[in-house]
C-alpha cells in the first residue's frame, strides 16, 4: 500500500509536540508538506523535522503539493475557512479541537465535507487513550449495566499563553472550549451519544475578563442519564487534575486512577487490572492512535471514529452551556 501523503497547516505547540514527531512512528504515512505564516517558525520547524515542501501560504500548498490529506492545527478562528478550502481542494481533513467557534461554522465545514465526499475528522484524542477505549468496550459488553451518571472534570493551568487564546472572538470561548469540549465529548462517547434534554451551567471569570476560566455544568439526557462536569484554569490544585467516573446499574469505572467495580449479587468486586500505563504514556499513545486511525480512515480500513457530524452536534451543546451561564437558568434542547 502506498504511503498516505499528509500536509500540516499550523506549526504551533500541538503540531510540534505530537503531530510532527508521530509521523516517524507510522510507516504508511508521509509528512509531505507544511504551511505556517510565521516564516521563521516555518524554516526552523521544517529543518528540525526534515520537511522539504514548506509554504507560508496554505493555499499554495494545496495547489503545488501532491498531498492526500491535511491536519489543521491553527487558531480556532481560522478553522472554518481553512477546512472548507482543503475540502474543496479534494483533501481529507483532520481538524484539531475545537472544530469551530460556533455550531454554524461547524455546520459549514460538515456541509463542505459532504459536498466534496471527503473524510472529516476532529481531534478528540481522549477517545484514543488505551484506558478509555477499554472502558468503551466494557460499556458495550454490558459489564457495568446501563450507565446513568457520569462525573467528570479537568482542572489545570491555561493550555496556551497565545493572545488569541483568551479572546472570545478568536477562540470561541474559554475553559469550556479548551478543556470542557474534551471532557464532554468523552462522556457523550462513552454513553454512546444520547440525545440531550437540557443544560445548566455556571461560569466564573476570576482571572480572565473576555472568557470564562471556571465552568460547572449539569447535562441531562433524554434517557435519564446525567453528566456533571467541572473544568477550570483557576481552581487552586497542587497539580493537573483530570478525572472521569461512570456509574452503571451493575457497577462503575473510573480513569485517573483506573478502577473497575462490578456488582455480583450484593457485593461490588474490584476487577481493576494490575498493570495500567501512567498518564504521560496514555497521553502520548492517544495522539499516536488518533493519527493511525485517521490514516486508516483515509485508506478505507476503518470508519472515522470522531467525525465532523458529532463535533457539530457537540457545538450545539456547548452553545447551550454558554446561553445557560449568561441567562442564569436551565436551557432545554
Amino acid at each position: 500500500m502506498e504511503k498516505v501523503k499528509i500536509g500540516i497547516i499550523g506549526l504551533g505547540g500541538v503540531a510540534q509536540l505530537v503531530h510532527l514527531p508521530n509521523f516517524a512512528k507510522i510507516p504508511n504515512a508521509d509528512l509531505t508538506a507544511v504551511a505556517e505564516i510565521n516564516k521563521s517558525r516555518l524554516q526552523t520547524i521544517s529543518d528540525k523535522f526534515n520537511v522539504k515542501q514548506r509554504f507560508s501560504n496554505y493555499n499554495e500548498m494545496l495547489e503545488k503539493s501532491e498531498i492526500d490529506a491535511v491536519i489543521i492545527a491553527t487558531p480556532t478562528s481560522t478553522h472554518k475557512d481553512i477546512a472548507i478550502d482543503c475540502l474543496n481542494a479534494g483533501k481529507d481533513v483532520l481538524i484539531e479541537k475545537p472544530m469551530a467557534r460556533t455550531y454554524q461554522e461547524a455546520k459549514q465545514i460538515v456541509d463542505a465535507a459532504k459536498k466534496n465526499k471527503r473524510k472529516l475528522m476532529v481531534g478528540m484524542n481522549l477517545r484514543y487513550r488505551p484506558d478509555t477505549m477499554l472502558l468503551r468496550s466494557f460499556i458495550n459488553s454490558n459489564e457495568i449495566g446501563e450507565p446513568f451518571y457520569v462525573k467528570c472534570g479537568w482542572i489545570r493551568k491555561q493550555s496556551s499563553s497565545e493572545k488569541w487564546f483568551t479572546k472570545k472572538e478568536e477562540s470561541g470561548g474559554g475553559v469550556i472550549i479548551d478543556l470542557g469540549i474534551h471532557i464532554l465529548d468523552l462522556a457523550l462517547w462513552l454513553l454512546d451519544y444520547p440525545e440531550i434534554s437540557s443544560v445548566s451551567s455556571q461560569n466564573f471569570h476570576h482571572y480572565t475578563k473576555n472568557v470564562e476560566d471556571t465552568s460547572i455544568s449539569c447535562i441531562k439526557c433524554n434517557n435519564s442519564a446525567v453528566i456533571n462536569m467541572e473544568v477550570s484554569w483557576s481552581l487552586p490544585v497542587e497539580k493537573d487534575h483530570f478525572f472521569l467516573e461512570v456509574y452503571g446499574t451493575k457497577g462503575s469505572f473510573s480513569i485517573n486512577p483506573f478502577k473497575l467495580y462490578k456488582k455480583v449479587e450484593n457485593d461490588y468486586i474490584n476487577l481493576t487490572p494490575t498493570q495500567v500505563d501512567n498518564p504521560t504514556v496514555l497521553f502520548k499513545k492517544s495522539y499516536l492512535n488518533e493519527l493511525k486511525s485517521f490514516i486508516g480512515a483515509i485508506n478505507g480500513l476503518n470508519p472515522v471514529f470522531s467525525p465532523g457530524e458529532e463535533a457539530m452536534q457537540r457545538m450545539k451543546i456547548i452553545e447551550a452551556m454558554y446561553e445557560s451561564a449568561e441567562k442564569k437558568h436551565e436551557i432545554k434542547l
